[in-house]
């Protein structure tokens, strides 16, 4: 038998921070106690909290596409995402993988597919020492979207779909403001070059969106996958979420929504990035608006990792009404119950020894051990 002891260790349970030892056994947590250890190794006062539960993150695109045109090592690519994210704290993360083309990514027919069976193969290699497993974004405007997303048909690995529509004029873009901002004066296009751009997009997304939707919608049912609803902004679109089973409301843009979302028993999820910024970086409502409100649930890295630990502390210095077991909860225990896995994200005895050691200074926490199922692995 492998058994390991913390001892000295601010132990963040989901009620209360105890102040003891923590015995581990076999990858699972075998007891925990009020009362230091005489024996162990000696976590100096440091906090100790559960992995964190990555849902969303963009950040696996950085190092596979770190340049426009420009494909890296795919192994590579991927050890240096894994790296990054579980110095971060995360233990387990949903590698985001899109399904159509957007015209946003330049990604091929087969790219995803080959990039998540190298992440498989890393993963049984023992190269990764994160939890790996797939969120498949699906732009339900896309024509070929359903071919993207046939290619994870028996895919196990897939446990999260999110359904999504950037056309203008759609969710997140109903303000053409910021339609133009994203697409026109990034890529540079002229005004005629613009204008066709939309002119297309919206085509699209009235001729598949609302059949693409509901195919996939069967689809995730049938294979018992979690699904995500996205950039919700009216009540329309909330009725529509709760129609199809969605489980996770991925960045309401209105606070309406979120609330509306939150009561119907979805986790909302918001951005950490817009925690540690204060504010939307496309302008939408802020997150901390929604804890003040008790409407925010889940944190998600997005594209910046070390930001899923730094923003639920920032939640309980800043927020009165929440501690800092209930905003750690955010990253953990909560997204880990909305996508079912029910063997993590807490501190609690027989559940997977997923575990960071976390020193605050100056305000930025800092990570200091990880294991995964009782194995240290950064």
């Amino acid at each position: 038998m492998s058994e390991t002891v913390f001892t000295n260790a601010r132990i963040v349970l989901e009620d209360r921070v105890l102040n003891g030892s923590l015995r581990v056994r076999d990858g699972k947590i075998l007891e925990i106690d009020d009362q230091p250890s005489q024996i162990g190794e000696d976590l100096e006062g440091d906090y100790l909290i559960p992995g964190l539960v990555e849902l969303h993150t963009d950040h696996l695109e950085t190092h596979y596409s770190p340049r426009p045109g420009v494909r890296w090592h795919t192994t590579s690519a991927i050890q240096a995402h894994d790296a990054q994210v579980v110095t971060s704290g995360i233990t387990t993360v949903f590698d985001c993988l899109r399904m159509g083309s957007d015209e946003d990514g330049g990604f091929e027919q087969g790219e995803m597919r080959e990039l998540a069976t190298a992440i498989q193969q890393a993963q049984k290699d023992e190269r990764l020492r994160a939890d790996h497993l797939f969120h498949l974004r699906c732009e339900v405007s896309s024509n070929n979207v359903l071919e993207h997303f046939a290619d994870f048909a028996e895919d196990d690995f897939v446990r999260l779909v999110s359904l999504m529509d950037h056309a203008p004029g759609q969710r997140q873009f109903q303000s053409m403001d910021q339609y133009i901002l994203y697409y026109k004066s990034k890529r540079g296009l002229t005004d005629a070059e613009f204008a066709e751009f939309v002119a297309r997009r919206v085509a699209l997304s009235e001729r598949y969106a609302a059949p693409h939707r509901l195919a996939l919608v069967e689809q995730c049912r049938e294979r018992g996958i979690t699904i995500a609803s996205h950039d919700d902004t009216t009540l329309d679109h909330v009725d529509e979420a709760i129609e199809h089973g969605v489980r996770l409301a991925e960045f309401p843009t209105s606070l309406e929504a979120a609330e509306a979302s939150h009561k119907a028993g979805m986790s909302v999820l918001m951005g950490a990035p817009n925690i540690v910024r204060g504010k939307s970086h496309s302008g939408n409502i802020a997150a901390k608006e929604l804890a003040h409100l008790g409407v925010l649930d889940v944190l998600s890295s997005d594209y910046v990792p070390l930001s899923l630990l730094h923003a639920p502390f920032i939640l309980a210095d800043e927020i009165e009404t929440i501690s800092l077991p209930q905003a750690l909860a955010m990253v953990t225990s909560t997204p880990a119950r909305t996508v079912g896995l029910d063997d993590r994200g807490r501190i609690a005895e027989g559940l997977r020894s997923d575990l960071v050691r976390v020193r605050r200074h100056e305000g930025v926490p800092v990570v200091r051990s990880v294991w995964r199922e009782g194995k240290r692995v950064a």
